[in-house]
């Protein structure tokens, strides 16, 4: 087995206590996930893909969300590189086990770059958008380098995957605004990333990123997933209804998303 075959397939060992970390606070970040000879052969067809894919009017000229990151999504089926990653079995048996769940289906993946001189993340829960009937999905958020606080790594409000109040915000200044009042009672985690670190938050939990002051891009992929038998709830918002029909087209309200987009991706298929 090569290395990169060991990084992306083989168990990462989870202590208990990890996983009650996890779920007491709504994300966690692993250490040594993936090596970074791993990284750097996965980030540069990536990277080439979000390069050749993204095109948008200058970053001086956009919005706060145009401001914050380029995103692509689902490279997975365009390109094979990119699947394999994203189908590892590594980081699906992370979101499983992190979750306490049999097994996980992906949702979808995101690759979010941000530029030099790129804008905040503002606050937001990812759920908001998601028209799933359980809280059971969470983010995998995989820097290809090491992410410094000035490059805008992650953070997170901790505990706030139970709060009540927010969900309804769409990222934006309000969001920014709002939530950032709300939650100035609970403990924040802002820190770098070293290489090779991973982290996962449950999709109602509130982060956001500072903005990238380096003259570096910082490379990051996502990848999406959810209990192995989440079922579909009815979309009670706009963007919502645009998530189903695009990352789960076919689906039924109430029945198990079990979609051509949506594969099993954990237990790995035999």
């Amino acid at each position: 087995m090569t290395l990169l075959a060991h990084d992306l397939d083989s168990p990462y060992l989870l202590e208990r206590s990890q996983i009650e970390r996890f779920q007491r606070d709504g994300h966690i970040t692993l250490r040594d996930v993936l090596s970074p000879a791993t990284l750097a052969s996965y980030a540069q067809r990536i990277t080439a893909q979000v390069t050749a894919r993204f095109h948008d009017q200058p970053l001086a000229t956009r919005g706060t969300y145009g401001k914050a990151f380029q995103q692509i999504m689902n490279l997975w089926t365009v390109d094979e590189v990119a699947r394999e990653f994203v189908f590892s079995p590594r980081l699906a048996r992370l979101a499983a086990e992190l979750m306490g769940v049999r097994g996980v289906r992906l949702y979808h993946d995101q690759a979010l770059y941000k530029e030099p001189g790129g804008g905040f993340t503002p606050w937001h829960c990812d759920q908001r958008y998601w028209p799933l009937a359980s809280p059971k999905a969470c983010t995998a958020w995989i820097p290809f380098q090491s992410v410094p606080l000035a490059m805008g790594p992650l953070s997170f409000a901790v505990g706030s995957h139970r709060a009540d109040f927010g969900r309804e915000l769409v990222i934006g200044d309000d969001s920014e605004r709002i939530i950032a009042r709300r939650v100035s009672d609970l403990p924040m985690v802002e820190e770098a990333f070293d290489l090779g670190a991973v982290s996962f938050h449950y999709g109602w939990t509130f982060h956001r990123a500072p903005p990238n002051t380096t003259t570096t891009l910082r490379q990051v992929m996502t990848i999406i997933y959810m209990d192995q038998d989440m079922r579909l709830a009815a979309p009670t918002s706009r963007e919502q209804e645009s998530d189903w029909n695009q990352w789960c087209p076919g689906a039924r309200v109430g029945e198990v998303i079990d979609t051509p987009l949506n594969p099993v991706l954990y237990p790995p298929c035999t």
